[in-house]
């Protein structure tokens, strides 16, 4: 059952190669943990069931190319080697990978497309370091810009309070950015505990979910997407009233956005190197006819020279 806690065995494969695996990862395990209490993660879930793939070359055995909250679920990617590595976390710095992720909000969303763009920093208030913060709140510390970007899918009750389902597509990658853009519009994540201060606790998770995954490698891009988990089949509390996007529709459209965005940076870069090519050519030609032009000067002078003697 997907309402289930994790265990050792729960480990859900999306994708595999000889340079990466994805994962669907499970809600309320942490990707790694020195905690000797803690000993499910996803960390010993691949240890469990890919022992011969850890690396002994690095502290915990695999390599995470990103991160995932303890509270979020879905696909996590890790690369099974050094080189691997190196290529996603070069796509992950250039901001060239989409991650799109699926929500339930608590109340209704008015507006239906928008970006967030509130400046997130680390909270150095009592009792909330553990936290995050927007701009202007107060113990909010080194605020840095972040931004992204919200669609509302659908309009329902959950457990018979009003809530939203979103897709919400982070164009930066701040901790908690998610949880405290939402929070911040006045419509945090159901079962967010750490950021309702601890209020929400009735549902048996958070709702935040990592749909999809699009990293551009070289040569084959990597492309990965889960289940939707928060469909009424899954969790019954869940009660959609209205929709106003098909999921699958509003995600195609994101991965065509970013396909031409792509294509538009090949022809930019292409035209750059054809610029640069061309002047090397005509800096080329130029030396060569001021080379002949230097030859025929010498021959010249060395015809009169040879004349006087």
């Amino acid at each position: 059952m997907a309402t289930e806690p994790g265990s050792l065995e729960s480990l859900k494969v999306l994708y595999q190669s000889d340079d990466y695996i994805v994962v669907d990862k499970h809600w309320d395990i942490r990707i790694d943990s020195k905690m000797w209490y803690e000993t499910v993660t996803v960390q010993a879930q691949l240890r469990k069931h890919f022992p011969e793939l850890a690396d002994p070359n690095t502290y915990y055995g695999f390599r995470f190319c990103h991160q995932l909250d303890f509270s979020t679920s879905g696909a996590l990617c890790v690369a099974l080697n050094k080189a691997a590595a190196g290529q996603a976390y070069r796509c992950f710095k250039d901001r060239t990978v989409t991650k799109v992720y699926i929500a339930l909000l608590r109340g209704w969303v008015k507006v239906e497309t928008q970006t967030l763009e509130f400046s997130i920093g680390k909270n150095s208030s009592e009792g909330k370091t553990h936290m995050m913060c927007i701009e202007g709140s107060e113990g909010c510390e080194n605020p840095k810009p972040c931004q992204t970007e919200l669609t509302v899918l659908e309009y329902g009750l959950y457990d018979g309070e009003p809530a939203t389902k979103v897709l919400l597509k982070p164009l930066t990658g701040r901790t908690h950015q998610l949880r405290v853009h939402c929070s911040a519009i006045g419509h945090p994540i159901v079962g967010d505990f750490t950021y309702s201060l601890g209020s929400d606790d009735a549902p048996y998770r958070m709702m935040l979910h990592a749909y999809l995954l699009r990293i551009p490698l070289q040569p084959q891009p990597l492309l990965v997407s889960t289940t939707d988990p928060f469909i009424t089949a899954v969790d019954p509390k869940w009660h959609p009233e209205r929709s106003i996007r098909n999921l699958e529709e509003t995600v195609a459209a994101v991965l065509d956005l970013r396909l031409s965005e792509e294509r538009k940076l090949e022809e930019e870069k292409q035209r750059a190197l054809r610029e640069k090519n061309k002047k090397c050519f005509k800096g080329k030609r130029k030396d060569e006819e001021e080379e002949a032009q230097t030859t025929r000067q010498c021959q010249e002078w060395l015809n009169q020279w040879g004349g006087d003697l």
